[in-house]
């Protein structure tokens, strides 16, 4: 280009006249140049951005953020936990029939759970409260098996032999190991606890050891909500920053609000949740909380309240006589019914929410089908499965029996590991192509399932579609079988690092299986 107005102005230099027709054309081509390469740049910057780093993140399909389209009969298939033995049966006297909204999480090698112990009856025309709401510690060494220790904190009409943490009317708290690496000693545990002195609100508690709590502030640090359901808090890692969800209020539905925090005694950045894809239903709690192994997905199980009205199907319901003494002191007591939900998001605000039920209330049965079942326990633990030489797998935990006596129960229940929902195809088959990706790593692994017959194929793409020379789907043995973790192989080996940092798209041709998630190692 230099050489070519080099020699036009030599040859027309001439004249001033001449000169300045040269002046205008250099600038006409000047702009016309820089114009085109920024036109070029933004058209790869646009690309670019169209590209996702997922890097050597696992990624579920809990959302739809990394997948492009279905194809034939692929669809996304939601998983349900299955129900196991009772964990905790709620029935000392500080307990009773209205023990829920608990916190359980892994500590080393020891299991916790915290939750609420208050006994609710009904005379005539209102709730009778036996004792003000208490808060309750047990443990485990394996997540199955649960003791609740003689902390001899608290007397209890009389007596310190309980597991008693806090002993003041305390309401809808939740209790976490704080992972800010910040954190002091004396704080390795919070918790944000509704209290009503001096103000409504939840007020922030710390602990040093997960059994002696001390509150961290003389006021409530939260006091926009309604606060009457399980209000969860987590340092979240990815962001740097705390997140917490309580229970708020939009136009008469019972919603969920959020809020972050630099140093949780400081809240901003309020917001109601958005759903996608969802109508307007009561929700009362949340569960929240980051995926353990996919810490940058944010999972919730929050709690669908829905009244039914008197009907025949209500009144075939179990235990219909006590059904009939809640509705005494307000209809709704009787005619609700709960069950959990399961919804996921990237940025905290913006949910992906399943509107069918991911835990039902199950078959028939005293103790179910009623206003408090399945509220699911804040948090999920990874433990051992029965079957012999069978990976671990998750366990869930959620209410039952609520209200109906002088006792309550928390029943737990087991999800295969990633297991929450799937890529599903018959046998005839389906496909699910991936959004452009960016990967970190040398091998592919899958977390499926297939029964004998059918199987999985892989096939890898380039940014327009087009199969890489031997990483096609006829490159790509049948893979078949049931694994948390399987590497995928082509004829030429499983090597990936040469399309490592490039983008690509994955291509996943299914017949009568599952995929759960996949990972780049």
């Amino acid at each position: 280009m230099s050489s070519i107005i080099n020699n036009l102005r030599g040859i027309m230099m001439k004249s001033n006249i001449v000169s300045m027709l040269v002046d205008y054309i250099i600038v006409s081509l000047f702009i016309t140049t820089l114009n085109t390469s920024t036109l070029f740049a933004q058209q790869e910057n646009t690309r670019t951005s169209k590209v996702i780093d997922i890097g050597s993140r696992l990624e579920l399909f809990a959302d739809n953020y990394v997948i492009g389209k279905l194809e034939g009969k692929a669809e996304l298939c939601l998983h349900h936990p299955v129900p196991q033995e009772v964990a905790v049966l709620h029935d000392e006297p500080w307990e009773g029939s209205a023990c829920h909204y608990h916190s359980i999480f892994k500590d080393g090698d020891l299991y916790r759970m915290y939750y609420r112990g208050w006994q609710i009856g009904t005379k005539e025309d209102v709730f009778a409260f036996t004792h003000p709401p208490v808060y309750c510690y047990t443990e485990s060494n394996d997540g199955i098996h649960w003791q609740k220790p003689n902390l001899g904190l608290f007397d209890f009409k009389g007596s310190k032999e309980n597991n008693i943490i806090l002993g003041f009317d305390c309401h809808s708290a939740s209790m976490f190991k704080d992972e800010n690496p910040n954190t002091p000693p004396d704080s390795k545990y919070k918790a944000l606890v509704l209290t009503f002195s001096p103000k409504r609100g939840l007020l922030a508690f710390k602990s040093k050891d997960g059994i002696h709590w001390s509150p961290m502030s003389d006021v409530p640090v939260v006091t926009d909500g309604a606060f009457d359901s399980q209000n969860v808090v987590f340092w979240d890692g990815i962001h740097s920053e705390y997140r917490a969800y309580w229970r708020g209020g939009n136009n008469g539905v019972r919603a969920i609000r959020t809020a972050t925090s630099d140093d949780f005694l400081h809240w901003k950045n309020q917001a109601d949740l958005v759903y996608e894809d969802s109508p307007l239903e009561h929700l009362y709690t949340n569960q929240i909380k980051p995926y353990y192994r996919a810490p940058h997905i944010f999972m919730g199980f929050p709690t669908r309240y829905i009244d039914r009205s008197w009907s025949e199907s209500m009144l075939m319901l179990p235990e219909r006589e006590h059904r009939e003494l809640r509705a005494i002191s307000s209809e709704r007591h009787g005619t609700a019914l709960t069950e959990g939900l399961f919804m996921a998001s990237r940025d905290g605000v913006n949910f992906k929410r399943w509107n069918e039920a991911f835990l039902r209330p199950g078959i028939e049965r005293e103790g179910t089908w009623n206003y408090g079942q399945q509220y699911i326990g804040w948090g999920i633990v990874e433990t051992k499965s029965p079957l012999e030489g069978a990976p671990n797998e998750l366990s869930i935990y959620a209410t039952e029996n609520e209200w109906t006596g002088t006792s309550s129960i928390l029943r737990r229940y087991t999800l295969r590991i990633d297991g929450f929902v799937s890529v599903h195809a018959p046998m005839s088959g389906g496909e699910l192509i991936t959004k452009d990706l960016i990967f970190f790593g040398d091998k592919l692994k899958l977390n499926f399932s297939s029964s004998a017959a059918g199987d999985i194929k892989v096939e890898i793409q380039d940014d327009k579609g087009k199969p890489l020379p031997g990483y096609a789907l006829e490159d790509c043995p049948p893979i078949f079988g049931d694994s948390i973790e399987r590497e995928v192989f082509w004829n030429k080996g499983s090597d990936l690092s040469i399309l490592e940092g490039k983008p690509i798209r994955l291509r996943f041709a299914i017949r009568d299986a599952d995929l759960f998630s996949f990972q780049f190692k």
